[in-house]
């Protein structure tokens, strides 16, 4: 049984990924990750590692992953949006249904100040989308 490998490997870090070159060159030996670049998600930089040049397929698989990679990330900042929309929601219903007095006192002023703080700028930002659009 035969697998096929991709040509590369990106393992995943905070700020973006380390870029490895997959090599399947030598099947005596096990499979070995040549590190060849250092990639930052957020400002787009690629660092080649040490000496090493990127070549065109290379700066292309970069460039291919990090569109991949925001496209991901996108969909899971909104999904986690939705997900607090919906936290809101059972936020609401133990505030009316199963809270306590303590934990109310607990939980109220900053429930208070963030829910005031998140209305200020999505009423600022529709304003502004409606004198623009």
């Amino acid at each position: 049984m035969s697998i096929s490998l991709p040509d590369y490997y990106f393992r995943v870090r905070e700020n973006g990924a380390f870029v490895f070159r997959v090599n399947t060159e030598n099947r005596q030996r096990p499979l070995e990750l040549d590190q060849i670049a250092a990639v930052n998600i957020k400002n787009g930089e690629v660092k080649p590692q040490g000496d090493y040049q990127l070549t065109k397929a290379d700066q292309t698989a970069i460039d291919d992953w990090m569109s991949s990679r925001r496209a991901t990330l996108g969909a899971r900042e909104l999904d986690d949006i939705l997900r607090s929309v919906d936290h809101l929601n059972l936020t609401a219903q133990w505030a009316q249904t199963r809270a306590t007095p303590d934990e109310l006192d607990q939980v109220t002023d900053a429930l208070l100040l963030a829910m005031h703080d998140l209305r200020s700028v999505l009423v600022r930002k529709k304003a502004d989308r409606m004198k623009h659009g």
